[in-house]
């Protein structure tokens, strides 16, 4: 059963609405540890002074802030306590925006929020006139004693919570130097005609059940064959293909390679050639003909569960 990691309200006008907050992810990371080469021992690493050489307990460590190199303003734990935020129990909804209006970058963590006892009533009212007026609650919320700018937004029969970035903290694409020469670098009418045919063509409903981390299953299944006492041999690194001669080349490929695999998706994927100055044909060249991405080592009716691996 999930664990609620919060309790508290949401707050809107004066109606509020008392929640749980669970998480809503749950990524799938392979972690290693690091051991030693010749022993096989687990490292252990020490927190060492580099002026003495001596092992530094924790409670003798202190936060500072370097403001130029090698010298720091030393900040004590009072200090910071006193300027914690107030760690409220409730997600106080500040605005309603619309869903289009939020870039995606600007999202962070995702959580689902459920009513607790006498909540549901509320609960549903704020779902429901959200579902119907389209619009994502913007607000604030103190999570781990730090304050989160959050947007609250039906999803389904729940109601989800996403903590999201500060406008300071996304870092402006005008900063790029290279983007320059991207207004000069106008594609010809029949290019654009052709890229968004191919985008077309490969067009399809989200499905993310369909999208598996393929780099983690090989790398499970790995451990799982060397756990086992397989023998594995290294295989050498693939050629990178070659560039397509120009873009229009690439863009002709690229839909005749989605056309082909139209007429016989039961074949084996062919080698195609990418153009490194198009992403549109990037994106042909690394899907199938139906849109869908091959898994690699899909012959291989099971995957080596996570849960296998020991750490």
């Amino acid at each position: 059963m999930a664990r609620a990691i919060w309790t508290g309200a949401i707050s809107f006008g004066l109606v509020n609405v008392p929640v749980k907050l669970y998480s809503a992810t749950s990524p799938k990371t392979v972690r290693f540890h690091q051991l030693s080469g010749k022993t096989g021992a687990r490292i252990r690493q020490k927190r060492v002074d580099p002026s003495t050489g001596d092992e530094v307990s924790f409670e003798d460590i202190v936060k500072g802030y370097e403001i130029t190199p090698e010298k720091y303003v030393l900040i004590t734990p009072d200090e910071l306590d006193a300027l914690d935020p107030k760690a409220t129990k409730t997600i106080d909804i500040e605005d309603f925006v619309d869903l289009s209006e939020i870039d995606p970058i600007y999202y962070d963590h995702s959580y689902y929020l459920a009513p607790t006892a006498g909540g549901a009533k509320p609960y549903r009212l704020l779902l429901d006139a959200m579902r119907e007026s389209g619009k994502v609650g913007i607000g604030r919320v103190v999570l781990r004693s730090k304050q989160q700018l959050c947007a609250l937004r039906p999803t389904g029969d729940v109601l989800t919570l996403s903590t999201m970035l500060f406008g300071d903290e996304v870092v402006q694409p005008d900063r790029l130097d290279e983007l320059d020469v991207v207004s000069e670098a106008a594609a010809s009418e029949r290019e654009l005609a052709m890229a968004q045919q191919l985008i077309d063509s490969l067009s399809s409903d989200f499905d993310p059940t369909k999208y598996r981390d393929e780099y983690r299953d090989r790398v499970l299944d790995l451990i799982e064959r060397k756990a086992a006492g397989e023998e594995i041999a290294v295989q050498p690194t693939a050629d990178e293909p070659e560039p397509a001669p120009d873009l229009m080349a690439a863009l002709e490929a690229s839909l005749a390679a989605v056309h082909s695999g139209d007429e016989d998706e039961s074949a084996p994927p062919k080698p195609r050639k990418r153009s490194t100055s198009a992403s549109a044909s990037k994106d042909g060249a690394a899907k199938n003909g139906s849109g869908r991405r091959k898994a690699v080592g899909d012959g291989k009716n099971a995957k080596p569960s996570a849960a296998k691996v020991k750490k």
